[in-house]
């Protein structure tokens, strides 16, 4: 198993995408260490893979810390938690983008932060953030949301310059709409506000990331653990899904 020995912490791991790479990452042979706000999501799939579960707020800075100290040594950081947000800038508030930005961008800095210092010790360890592809390409209605994920695509290339010849790799992907939890939610907003059919409101937003079908979580999931190499490579990279 390609991970065996190597332990791994993914936040945002109590559903979607996150559960997905913690599913991954665990029939590979990692010790999976599941985070997020929601206790009963992360217990339920922290004891499906024999993982452990820890509760925290990627806001938080102290959360963080104390994420880091349960954890121990790690080996692999899966940045993925975070929210979405759709609605037109003269509508988005001044507390709707510091929610946006502080769980998809500041929470993507701060676990990085936390989690860096030892694999820098070590010489060891792979980084991977859950950008979008929203943060390279921008769409109507998602300034807030766009910008928090470019912000996490400039991150993970300036990251990655900095660690380029250290052993420890920083990489990103970005994926479309995925059959998620917070897809549908995104998909009900839009039928509330528009009047659309649910299944109207979806094929426009497929039809604006110019998709055929949502992508599955597992989909992502695999494209994470192609960048989890810890061989120092691949480094910098942003990968579409």
């Amino acid at each position: 198993m390609k991970f065996s020995g190597s332990v791994a912490v993914v936040t945002g791991g109590g559903q979607g995408i996150g559960a997905a790479v913690a599913r991954a990452l665990a029939k590979e042979g990692a010790s999976v260490i599941v985070a997020a706000r929601t206790t009963d999501r992360i217990d339920a799939v922290a004891a499906e893979i024999k993982g452990k579960a820890v509760r925290c707020d990627v806001t938080d800075p102290a959360g963080v810390r104390d994420l880091a100290q349960a954890a121990g040594q790690v080996d692999i950081l899966v940045n993925n938690a975070g929210v979405a947000y759709s609605a037109p800038l003269l509508k988005t508030t001044f507390d709707d983008w510091n929610r946006v930005l502080a769980v998809n961008a500041t929470g993507t800095f701060l676990c990085t932060k936390a989690f860096l210092a030892g694999m820098l010790e070590r010489k060891r360890g792979a980084i991977v953030n859950v950008a979008s592809v929203a943060g390279l390409d921008g769409a109507r209605y998602i300034a807030a949301y766009a910008a928090a994920k470019h912000a996490v695509v400039g991150f993970t290339r300036s990251v990655a310059a900095e660690l380029d010849g250290t052993g420890v790799v920083c990489n990103a992907v970005c994926p479309g709409y995925v059959d998620t939890e917070m897809t549908q939610e995104s998909v009900a907003r839009v039928s509330a506000k528009t009047g659309k059919p649910r299944t109207a409101a979806l094929a426009a937003m497929l039809a604006v990331s110019e998709q055929e079908r949502l992508i599955t979580p597992q989909e992502v999931a695999q494209a994470v653990l192609a960048l989890c190499s810890l061989t120092g490579k691949p480094n910098g990279v942003i990968k579409r899904v």
